[in-house]
């Protein structure tokens, strides 16, 4: 059975200069039977209500502004899955949690980013389910358990986030070894309440985690570990580290 996994996709420079994050993901790719198929929810695509993407070939979007031209050049052209995606809408249905399928939504950088580095070869069919982010993480434990038996289907259930994601404090010319305290110190947090699998702290990570606000201004780039912590099983770090001072690059997996 496949894992479900958490990725911190950091900047969409990650795609061209991968640092530590590209080798551990590669790895990572590797060490796992080849999924038949990926199914990601991303910090990028906040929507009101649950939405499947439904294009059998989605564009590569490039979502973000002032970066090099070389970046707008990559593409990812993975398949999407038709049929997947309205079986996921199915199943999301069966929970109780009503979604439409989006036969326009392209591939955002928190889906083809990390996939490019995990899966270079863009051949594994990819769907995007979006996040509805006023709901907080208690909907998106909810999207993963609804999701979790796909994963003994051959079907990699990916949230693409951020650790920590406060833009306003990064330190762009910070060294590969300088990190924020307080960025740590939220970091370590939420390892330790994970690795304790105490989801009800978790949740309330807003009132109960040193310098949530600081470190999450607003809730989307979390939320997806809350997608993969409800689709998978027992905690395991793959990979951890910093850029920019506070920006987290953690790797988890679940199962």
């Amino acid at each position: 059975m496949l894992p479900s996994l958490f990725i911190s996709h950091g900047s969409p420079m990650l795609a061209l200069q991968p640092g530590a994050s590209g080798p551990a993901l590669a790895a990572l790719a590797n060490a796992l039977p080849r999924p038949k198929a990926i199914v990601v929810v991303s910090a990028h695509w906040e929507s009101q209500a649950l939405r499947v993407t439904g294009h059998a070939r989605p564009q590569t979007w490039h979502d973000f502004r002032g970066f090099p031209a070389a970046l707008y050049a990559v593409q990812y052209p993975a398949p999407g899955d038709p049929l997947l995606a309205r079986q996921v809408s199915e199943r999301l249905e069966a929970a109780g949690l009503p979604a439409q399928l989006d036969p326009e939504r392209p591939f955002d950088h928190g889906a083809w980013v990390p996939l490019s580095l995990m899966y270079p070869d863009a051949s594994i069919p990819v769907i995007q389910v979006s996040l509805p982010s006023q709901l907080g993480p208690a909907l998106q434990l909810r999207v993963g358990r609804a999701l979790s038996a796909l994963r003994g289907e051959g079907i990699l259930l990916v949230g693409s986030g951020s650790i920590t994601h406060n833009l306003g404090e990064l330190d762009w010319h910070a060294g590969p070894d300088a990190v924020e305290p307080w960025a740590l110190a939220f970091r370590d947090w939420v390892v330790e309440r994970l690795g304790e699998d105490d989801q009800a702290a978790l949740l309330d990570y807003r009132r109960q985690a040193p310098f949530a606000e600081r470190n999450h201004p607003s809730d989307e780039h979390l939320l997806p570990l809350f997608f993969a912590l409800g689709a998978g099983g027992t905690f395991g770090l793959v990979h951890q580290g910093f850029t920019l001072g506070a920006l987290g690059m953690d790797i988890y997996r679940f199962g």
